[in-house]
């Protein structure tokens, strides 16, 4: 079950490989999310001392946090990740031109998970092109509908 999406990565990016990745959330991260109150539109993955971060994601607090602890919105977040993953994850980056993207962020289990893209950015002309085919399938499926 889907709570957040980032239509916009489709947009920028060839996404060519995705991982699933868990989240070190706190607990009131953790309501906020089940509340719908998360944006991944300005959001990025980075690589740090072989860690994997998650960096932008805004998570708006509840008006009912808790009175002691002060909530930063757009904190930095530590990925979860198998050391397999991420060793290839530094390989292809830091070699090969990809950067990672998050994509989708939801429910697996009871636990909230990450699903983060290996992509490579797209041209303006990849984007255009991009556009013109969504606009034609759009076109095919209308007669179709209009058809039947």
């Amino acid at each position: 079950m889907s709570i957040a999406q980032n239509k916009k990565a489709f947009h920028e990016y060839f996404v060519e490989d995705k991982y699933e990745a868990g989240l070190m959330l706190a607990g009131w991260e953790v309501k906020a999310i089940r509340a719908s109150r998360v944006q991944l539109k300005e959001a990025y993955v980075v690589i740090k001392n072989g860690e994997v971060f998650l960096i932008g994601a805004h998570i708006s607090p509840l008006a009912t946090a808790s009175t002691h602890v002060h909530p930063d919105a757009t904190r930095s977040r530590k990925l979860l990740l198998h050391a397999e993953e991420i060793s290839k994850l530094i390989g292809k980056v830091e070699r090969a031109g990809y950067t990672l993207v998050p994509l989708d962020l939801h429910y697996k289990r009871g636990r909230i998970k990450l699903e983060i893209g290996l992509a490579k950015g797209k041209k303006q002309h990849d984007k255009r092109q991009s556009a013109k085919e969504r606009e034609t399938d759009r076109e095919v499926q209308r007669a179709m509908r209009n058809k039947i």
